[in-house]
């Protein structure tokens, strides 16, 4: 986990004693994954984790082929809103309908929230 790596700057600190403390909460199954967000600077990812077996159920980023195109000249808010119905659609597929959402240490605001929204657009709960 995040807690063994030194970060010299403090906002990454924060970050990372806040994501551990989520970590430590809550988990997925092959039933309810865990919903991952993770943002940079320039995009924003999501991933579905089966925390039980390790695996990636679904993902989506606006480097996929098929959001690239959806998405190119957006600003970020309505690209990640997009990411999340992307993912939700995915998970609906796989015949899931429940997530634990994972804000992965970032505050719920902005373009996680626009993720969570996007997801709960889509047809998920969590």
């Amino acid at each position: 986990m995040a807690g063994h790596i030194k970060y010299t700057n403090p906002k990454q600190r924060k970050r990372a004693r806040r994501k551990i403390s989520i970590r430590l909460k809550l988990s997925g199954t092959a039933d309810r994954p865990r919903l991952s967000v993770f943002r940079s600077a320039r995009y924003v990812y999501a991933q579905a984790v089966d925390d039980t077996t390790g695996r990636v159920l679904a993902c989506a980023s606006e480097l996929e082929a098929k959001l690239k195109s959806e998405v190119s000249g957006k600003p970020k808010k309505q690209r990640a809103r997009a990411i999340g119905k992307a993912i939700g659609d995915k998970l609906i597929a796989l015949n899931i309908k429940a997530v634990v959402f994972d804000r992965n240490g970032y505050i719920y605001h902005g373009r996680v929230k626009e993720i969570a929204d996007g997801a709960r657009d889509a047809g998920l709960t969590f």
